[in-house]
């Protein structure tokens, strides 16, 4: 037996340790230095068990162990793939977009070789990064011109910026939106230099608000697409193009912001029709941004597509460069621009949009087939069945929309303990090697498995739950 000693002084020295097979292991795979590191940590923390009384000295072997275990566990990545069951394709939180196999495979010869970023090769000299993507940015949206940046969020504080530094930019107060990690639109305003003229009233703006509202110190008008929440009942609002009549009339440009913006009309997938970026165009905005890793289901990016020399001034603000986006992107960014040259086959290849527009029925189906082996990861004290539930889009898109799935609810079986059973619960999906992520609803854990594609993988994953209550 491998224990039995019970003074901290005849806890065994950090070399007798390193002679064990397991300490050789634990060396060969992450080097001496941290492996004495580790042995280290593992005998203080049975020094203090030890001196409270509360456990024998172990062995050697049974200390190594310990420190392999500890030296695993520290290198597992904090970026760790997870399973999205929560039932939000965009999940904000869970990175959003998931790329699509042409992106990922661009992605990775950016990374591995060297790559024509700010090289023209026709001319063999320098050239710009943002020719990587401008002529697929004008080709499927209509615009004189583009470019990029950071994301969305960069794109509006950039033009913000440039056009209307030192002046009024007027928006409705029905736009002044707020999205996750307390951005306010009214805050980007103010720390890109513009003072905030508002018009209307929350529910109901008017185009002569807009009017009484220009005067010399104008910088731009601006329109916000209010992508996720939407205004209902007595309201009024001023359609981009009558705002860009008036804005031309007034020689006062418009930035229409779409937030998550799309390249197609989503209605020819049965989702609701959103605004597209060609439309936006084409409506007479000067200036139109929109996100690359939303909708567009791509790398983060932020779009500016528009007027030619408006956009000619964004690139010569000496922001545009603590704002541009790396190599990496760019390439991931191309690949799924042209992947919108084929909407037939667009929901094949783009990830986002196949799970956005998964038909119920092939949902339940997975729900059907995983229902046992959920069930029996899951233990007696829970049962499971197969559930009809909504998944929504996310990340601000579609806000008043959800869509038919299916998926697996767990429930405590009993009366007693049922919250305790469902955050254990929870907490042990979220401990395994590849964490998943679903939501609790109704005294119940729901798995929604609109974006489960690997169902082996999740079963291999699922061998090793185990749920342990906090008493």
């Amino acid at each position: 037996m491998d224990a039995g000693i019970s003074t901290p002084s005849q806890i065994p020295s950090v070399d007798e340790i390193l002679k064990t097979p397991q300490a050789q292991q634990a060396a060969a795979r992450f080097g001496r230095t941290r492996t004495v590191d580790a042995i280290r940590h593992a005998t203080a923390a049975v020094r203090r068990e030890v001196g409270t009384g509360a456990a024998l000295v172990p062995g050697a072997e049974a200390i190594a162990a310990d420190a392999l275990l500890w030296l695993e566990t520290d290198a597992r990545p904090n970026a760790r793939a997870v399973f999205n069951l929560t039932g939000t394709v965009l999940h904000t939180n869970l990175g959003r977009a998931i790329l699509a196999e042409a992106a990922v495979d661009a992605a990775t010869v950016a990374m591995r070789q060297a790559l024509a970023l700010e090289f023209d090769l026709a001319q063999g000299k320098r050239g710009e990064r943002d020719s990587l993507v401008r002529g697929l940015l004008c080709e499927l949206t209509g615009a004189e011109d583009a470019t990029t940046v950071n994301n969305n969020a960069a794109a509006v504080l950039l033009v913000l910026n440039t056009l209307a530094k030192g002046k009024e930019a007027i928006v409705s107060r029905g736009e002044l939106i707020e999205i996750g990690g307390a951005f306010r639109m009214p805050e980007i305003m103010a720390r890109a230099g513009a003072r905030l003229v508002e018009v209307g009233t929350t529910n109901r703006t008017h185009e002569k608000d807009y009017a009484a509202a220009i005067n010399p110190k104008t910088g731009l008008i601006l329109k916000v697409h209010t992508s996720n929440y939407r205004i209902e009942g007595f309201t009024k609002s001023v359609s981009g193009k009558t705002i860009s009549t008036l804005a031309r009339a007034s020689h006062v440009p418009l930035l229409n912001d779409l937030g998550s913006g799309t390249l197609v009309d989503l209605a020819r997938y049965g989702l609701t029709h959103e605004q597209t970026v060609a439309e936006a165009v084409a409506e007479g905005a000067d200036l139109v941004t929109f996100s690359g890793d939303k909708l567009l289901g791509g790398p983060q990016a932020g779009f500016i597509v528009g007027r030619r020399e408006l956009i000619a001034r964004l690139n010569r603000n000496p922001m545009k460069r603590a704002l541009r986006i790396d190599k990496i992107r760019l390439a991931a960014i191309e690949a799924t621009l042209r992947l919108y040259r084929d909407p037939d086959r667009l929901a094949e290849r783009l990830p986002t949009l196949r799970m956005m527009v998964r038909p119920r029925a092939d949902i339940e189906a997975v729900a059907q087939r995983l229902l046992s082996p959920v069930a029996a990861a899951a233990g007696p004290h829970f049962t499971a069945e197969v559930i009809a539930c909504a998944s929504q889009i996310g990340s601000g898109s579609l806000p008043a929309e959800t869509v038919p799935s299916a998926g697996i609810a767990l429930r405590v079986a009993g009366t007693s303990g049922k919250g305790r059973r469902l955050a254990a619960l929870a907490a042990a999906l979220r401990a395994l090697d590849q964490p998943v992520i679903g939501r609790i609803e109704n005294d119940a854990f729901i798995l929604d498995l609109r974006c489960l594609e690997d169902e082996a993988a999740f079963v291999r994953n699922l061998s090793t739950l185990r749920v342990e209550e906090r008493r």
